[in-house]
């Protein structure tokens, strides 16, 4: 009894402290949302604090500073955000949703950090009896004072609320009636209010704005009802202000918004948005900028929502104080999914080299942006610099890879890689179609990459793998098509030679029912620095490749379909093995994952080349059918919507189908260098794993390094495992005689790694969807196991190793397996001896494409998609840990002041200042208002149509001031 007491005391004496060693390291957290914010509705900007809001109609609000500085937060309701304001020289916000409710929010410092908070909301109510439109706010102001919200209603009133604490001001309120009683007679119909602005020169009164063109001043401090006519440029008398149609006499669209921006020198810029002839550009999304005789009409690729500029799909900035107007280089807020992503690939701990060398070939691709530094400087960016250089590799359905600093808070793109050119496509043809011709008017300038629909989704790229230390790069696509690139400084004209593999080798009994393969060009291609592509393996048939990995040092790559696998010699350039794994009764196999939607698809693209191409044509000799061209465009946009609704079904149906139906499809490729004949002779070897259970392991001859590029490359069958359950095979790793996993190729010969332990026994670690099994090696005999159905429903869907180090101490760190389930449950499992040591649970179950997106790191962190446009960052560490960390400070508060001689004063963020003298510009608005107005300070969330220097302009309905 004595001795069993003992033993129970020793066994929680070691849990508490394996506890205490779990918590210092692992820890999950959900980190930062790295792209373009999923659907924005609304857009906030602060000239004092230099922040940038959007809102979504998902209910989320996120801010922006210099880079680095980035909040967050999510409104409980799930309810559109249409409206984001600051508080003049503040550090608080208010929203508004489309449910109608009001919402405070503040940057609240915390231990040295902000944190953005939700402080206060607010229903605005009416009399009693009194219908929904009397509340339902359509335009709000954030007076200068920072004290008050005028809130205008769809019924015409205005309603005054105190802020903070959201009370109605109701002997302030502008009564519908009492504007009706005092307007001209037959303007009394003033439907809703749609704007309210300050008046810049006297903070008591606000002009109001009506539906149907009458505008009003307001004297807040008056509640007589009185009214007084603005007069904007001092005259005495004031006339019929000229009305001007910029795109010519036919019918045009509506001007959505103006502004007319001063300058100290030289003519002021005019910006507006919308405006378009109907006809033959009314689908045209477009911001027009007119300085003097320059006028440029910005053609976005998404709609626009507001600007200081923002669109439905991304972002721009453009630099009008440079020379022909180019963008400014954004530091965050990149569209992610300019085209559809379709993979990812994590690789830490870039060298120093090859990270130049990107940085290099990346700046070629820039040379069209300013050269300006980014405006928005707001916050203090308190994060230490981080440890290592980290790359994220998205493939796109375009056939582009883009290359991403991932070692921060900011997502910034480095390199843009493009294999369409490799192949003979439509893609060249459409590239140009958007651009806009020499004389044309009006003089469009395409701006933007936001392009979701891809011309041929046969370049889209599947599997992507990067060898940091050699510069080697491996890309796999949806028709079966590899390539192997390696990074060069300079330009390079060649052909790219590609050998045909033949997977069914010559099974007779199946025919390819999917999409043809792509064929490659045979002239010559210029390549730009960056990566170039030497080599091209087609797998026939052209499925889908589904596994994919490349070995620098033995200059090997393996890829896998749902026929089978093979093996490539990429410095030779000849095939070395190739195994069928395909069932005989896998007819489905045959068909391809494009099958289904093959018809339409072809359908749409051909659709959209004939509009496209009829357009230049038409544009080329300068018809003018109308009539027509509505119908095209009406009928483009009918087929876009559905285009977008058949994508995310589309890869929906293809998951299921490799998950459950597929059983020789390739799920792993793994290479090693272990024991496979006996315990004494270790050698290379190629390990694959399917989605019927079945392993096959070959053993590779390579010929000594003076010889490699002679004798060729042998492999030879080792062993076959089939596995008891048969559940799909997700990964594949051995484990050295430490119980250490094998180093990456060239990884001990760059120092970066100790040599594997090849004394002790080695073990290979099978991962399937319901379990990890443990063999040893070479006799492939079972040593233990873990279950993982013991959880209900849960399947293994990622997998991979990372190390975890200390957060207290950092002589210390550990190798685990990091696994992500069906269920969107994250699990770290200890190695050798694969037991459970935490989970968490991270993605929702119902979000297949976010569980299909993960992609883990090497250091315990993660990336998952939330949307298409978004990446949610996470981190499973205690230790490693990509977190905005930073610091908001309200504003010094301007002075002011009143008489015959208006000096500066504090302005509503948002609101339209006067005219100021070039000694104040910097204090007020510093850069940011720079690149937009030259030397001017003007408020860029100004929501007036338009103030100019005769009076108030319309875009529609002659108009009067009263």
């Amino acid at each position: 009894t004595r001795r069993g007491r003992m033993k129970r005391f020793r066994r929680h004496g070691q849990e508490s402290h394996r506890d205490k060693l779990k918590q210092e390291l692992y820890q999950f957290n959900k980190t930062v949302e790295h792209g373009f914010p999923h659907q924005p509705s609304a857009l906030g900007y602060s000239p004092s604090l230099q922040l940038l809001a959007i809102g979504t109609r998902s209910g989320a609000i996120k801010l922006y500073g210099a880079p680095g500085v980035e909040f967050m937060g999510l409104h409980e309701e799930n309810a559109a955000v249409t409206k984001v304001f600051f508080l003049p020289n503040q550090v608080e916000l208010v929203t508004l949703l489309d449910d109608n409710n009001l919402h405070m929010w503040t940057l609240q410092a915390h231990q040295g950090l902000s944190e953005l908070l939700e402080i206060g909301r607010f229903t605005l109510t009416g009399p009693p009896g009194a219908p929904p439109s009397v509340t339902r706010i359509t335009a709000v102001l954030a007076h200068s004072s920072g004290e008050l919200l005028l809130l205008g209603t769809e019924g015409g009133h205005v309603f005054v609320v105190e802020v903070p604490g959201f009370r109605e001001l109701e002997d302030k309120n502008i009564s519908l009636e009492a504007v009706q009683s005092r307007a001209p007679e037959g303007r009394r119909n003033l439907e809703s209010v749609e704007d309210l602005q300050e008046n810049p020169l006297n903070p008591r009164q606000v002009l109001v704005g009506y539906g149907r063109g009458l505008m009003v001043l307001w004297d807040l401090d008056v509640n007589d009802g009185s009214y007084c006519r603005w007069m904007v440029n001092g005259e005495d008398t004031q006339n019929e202000p000229e009305k001007e149609v910029p795109y010519g006499n036919f019918p045009c669209k509506a001007i959505t918004k103006i502004i007319q921006l001063p300058t100290t020198r030289g003519p002021p810029f005019l910006i507006f948005s919308g405006g378009m002839p109907r006809a033959s550009y009314g689908d045209r999304h477009c911001i027009s900028v007119i300085s003097g005789k320059t006028h440029v009409a910005l053609d976005f690729t998404s709609r626009i929502i507001d600007f200081f500029v923002i669109g439905e799909g991304e972002w721009q900035k453009v630099d009008l104080q440079t020379e022909g107007w180019p963008i400014i280089q954004t530091p965050y807020l990149v569209p992610l999914h300019s085209s559809a992503i379709t993979c990812s690939h994590h690789v830490s701990g870039i060298p120093l080299k090859l990270w130049e060398r990107l940085q290099t070939a990346g700046k070629l691709q820039k040379t069209h942006y300013s050269s300006k530094p980014w405006p928005l400087i707001g916050g203090k960016n308190l994060s230490a610099d981080p440890p290592q250089r980290d790359l994220l590799l998205t493939g796109h359905e375009d056939g582009t890879v883009r290359f991403w600093d991932a070692s921060g808070v900011c997502l910034y793109p480095m390199y843009k890689l493009s294999t369409a050119s490799v192949f003979q496509t439509d893609a060249d043809l459409n590239d140009n179609m958007n651009q806009g011709l020499e004389g044309e008017w009006p003089p469009f300038r395409k701006v933007g990459c936001f392009d979701p629909y891809s011309d041929d989704p046969r370049l889209g790229i599947q599997k992507i793998h990067l060898c940091k230390y050699s510069g080697y790069l491996a890309v796999a696509g949806t028709a079966g098509q590899i390539l192997v690139l390696e990074l060069n400084d300079e330009s390079l004209e060649q052909s790219v030679e590609g050998t045909l593999v033949d997977l069914l080798q010559g099974q007779e009994g199946f025919r390819w029912k999917g999409h043809a393969r792509l064929e490659e060009r045979e002239e010559s291609v210029n390549f730009p620095p960056g990566f170039q592509p030497f080599a091209l393996i087609q797998c026939q048939p052209p499925a889908v490749v589904t596994a994919l990995t490349l070995h620098s040092e033995w200059k090997l790559v393996a890829f896998g379909t749902s026929h089978g696998f093979g093996l490539f010699d990429y410095q030779q350039k000849n095939t070395v093995l190739v195994r069928c794994t395909l069932n005989p009764s896998d007819q489905l196999a045959m068909e391809g994952p494009l099958s289904r939607v093959k018809s339409i698809k072809k359908s749409l693209r051909q659709s959209f080349r004939r509009i496209r191409r009829s357009r230049v044509s038409m544009r080329k000799q300068h018809t003018n059918n109308a009539a027509k061209l509505q119908e095209i465009n009406a009928r483009m946009e009918a087929e876009a919507l559905q285009e977008m609704e058949l994508a995310p079904v589309q890869r929906k149906i293809e998951a299921r189908s490799s998950d459950d139906s597929f059983t020789g499809l390739v799920r792993a490729l793994y290479f090693a260098d272990s024991f496979l004949s006996d315990s004494t002779h270790n050698t290379p070897s190629l390990w694959a794993g399917t989605n019927g259970g079945s392993i096959f392991a070959y053993t590779l001859r390579l010929p000594p390094t003076e010889r490699r590029a002679e004798e060729p490359v042998t492999a030879h069958p080792a062993k076959e495992i089939q596995l008891m359950h048969r559940a799909p095979v997700v990964g594949l790793l051995i484990l050295d005689g430490r119980g250490a996993p094998l180093p990456e190729p060239l990884e001990v010969a760059h120092d970066l790694a100790r040599s594997p332990d090849m004394q002790g026994s080695h073990h290979l670690l099978v991962v399937s969807e319901e379990q990890f099994k443990v063999f040893t090696l070479p006799k492939v005999s079972s040593k233990m196991k873990l279950k993982l159905t013991a959880v209900e429903g849960s399947r293994v869907r990622r997998v991979s190793v990372a190390w975890f180090a200390s957060s207290r101490t950092e002589e210390y760190g550990e190798n685990g397996l990091v696994v992500l389930t069906n269920l969107g449950d994250l699990h770290v499992l200890s190695l050798p001896h694969i037991k459970m040591q935490v989970h968490y649970p991270c993605i929702r179950r119902e979000d297949i494409s976010g569980i299909a997106s993960c992609v883990f790191t090497k250091h315990g962190q993660g990336f998952y998609l939330i949307s298409p446009s978004e990446f949610e960052r996470f981190s499973l560490s205690a230790r490693w840990v990509v977190a905005p960390k930073c610091l908001v400070e309200a504003p010094h508060q301007a002075s002011t002041s009143s008489g015959k001689h208006h000096k500066s004063r504090a302005q509503p963020d948002g609101v339209a200042v006067g005219h100021r003298g070039e000694s104040e510009d910097g204090e007020v608005l510093k850069e940011i208002q720079k690149s937009l107005e030259g030397d001017q300070t003007t408020h860029l969330e100004n929501n007036l149509k338009i103030k100019a220097a005769s009076g108030v302009m319309s875009n529609g309905e002659e108009e009067e001031g009263i």
